[in-house]
């Protein structure tokens, strides 16, 4: 077992259906000081199937879960809501990083144990900024509870 945040590899999984967003959150992340690992799910159901193989050992735990909101064949909601009731992945922390503004879907994220929502902004300076300062938040700030793997 290790101290995963004083580590400096992290494991990332992103849910994201815009190849766009993809490409950019991983152009930001590799600009970024933490080396990292990033696995992309294209939609709810590939996360979940991610998050089972997690589960019994079979990918890697994620240390950070960026996770969009509005998702194909499995929300994003309902995934968040999946992650945490199971008491194997619960306590991985999961960012909504979403196009979202509504104030509905900010209080229901929450009340469903989301660590952080933002709205993803529309520029890419801004948008590599605050994929940095999450990066910076979730592995230099925060300490991160250890895990066996």
């Amino acid at each position: 077992m290790s101290e995963r945040n004083s580590a400096d590899y992290m494991e990332i999984l992103l849910v994201e259906d815009n190849q766009g967003d993809v490409l950019l959150t991983k152009r930001a992340l590799k600009s970024g000081k933490v080396l990292h690992n990033v696995h992309v799910a294209n939609d709810g159901e590939a996360a979940l199937a991610f998050l089972h193989d997690v589960e019994y050992g079979q990918a890697p735990r994620p240390d950070l879960i960026l996770l969009d909101l509005n998702l194909p064949k499995v929300g994003g909601r309902e995934v968040l809501a999946k992650i945490k009731s199971n008491e194997a992945l619960a306590s991985i922390p999961v960012v909504v990083l979403t196009t979202s503004k509504a104030d509905e879907d900010i209080l229901k994220t929450y009340q469903m144990h989301a660590n952080s929502f933002i709205t993803k902004p529309v520029d890419w300076p801004q948008f590599m900024n605050v994929v940095r300062l999450i990066e910076e938040y979730w592995f230099t700030v925060v300490k991160l509870p250890l895990h066996e793997g």
